[in-house]
């Protein structure tokens, strides 16, 4: 024998590879506004995207761009969020045909009319907004109301995220997830929840500063096996043999 070594694929580069879980919601997109239109949409909720158990390969010691959308300004659409490779869309911003915005596409699409899915991602990072209640993770709106967020575990317990904000009518409901609710007269509409990505609620008074609910921010979530590193980067938390990692400004994880 020549003593030779006869190496695998990868064998020998002496990288460590392991699998991790995340969730990557994007900023939802502010409510519509204007001079006391009746169709005044509903923000759509922020882009949504997750895999149901640990599968996308990172590896160890390298840092990972995490990037957060933040929370956006009155009459905003939302900013995108990503992990890696992974992003997802902001919502849409609602719109108001009597104002000065018209409904927009997003991760979620905004009432009345914005589409979802904005970066063409499969399975659909958002749903549309058929009527005046913008488009959530979990659904299409409904009428008025915002489409539903969707539930995930990733964190530990089971959370409803990206909801759609309320809009079209006085009191119209957001979807839970974090959905803003729509308010009528001089009364700022509700924001969507920080943290959630839901989408604003529409306003149905005048215009004014607050035209329409903000949308709220997004998350970044990743979930690994605690022994596959001892990486302590993000807020960290432990749920049995897993450790979490939440990201609810942008920075890096390091694997």
């Amino acid at each position: 024998m020549f003593g030779y070594q006869v190496l695998g694929f990868g064998a020998g580069s002496g990288k460590k590879l392991y699998n991790v879980r995340y969730l990557v919601i994007a900023a939802g997109g502010g409510g519509g506004g204007g001079p006391g239109s009746a169709t005044s949409g509903g923000g759509g909720a922020g882009g949504y995207r997750t895999l149901a158990c640990k599968t996308f390969e990172v590896e160890a010691c390298e840092s990972y761009t995490v990037t957060v959308g933040a929370t956006p300004g009155a009459t905003s659409a939302g900013s995108n969020s990503a992990f890696s490779c992974i992003a997802s869309t902001g919502g849409g911003v609602g719109g108001n045909p009597g104002g000065t915005n018209t409904p927009q596409n997003g991760g979620s699409g905004a009432g009345p009319g914005g589409t979802g899915n904005a970066g063409g991602y499969s399975p659909p990072e958002g749903n549309p907004a058929p009527g005046g209640g913008g488009g959530g993770a979990g659904g299409p709106g409904s009428g008025t109301t915002g489409g539903p967020g969707a539930v995930s575990n990733i964190e530990g317990s089971c959370t409803t995220y990206a909801g759609g904000g309320g809009g079209g009518a006085n009191g119209a409901n957001g979807g839970p997830g974090g959905g803003g609710r729509s308010v009528h007269s001089s009364n700022p509409a509700i924001n969507g929840s920080n943290g959630l990505g839901g989408g604003g609620g529409g306003h149905m008074g005048p215009p004014g500063p607050h035209a329409g609910g903000l949308g709220g921010s997004g998350r970044v979530v990743i979930r690994r096996l605690t022994a596959s590193s001892c990486t302590t980067s993000g807020s960290v938390t432990t749920s049995g043999a897993d450790t979490i990692h939440t990201f609810n400004s942008s920075g890096t994880y390091v694997a």
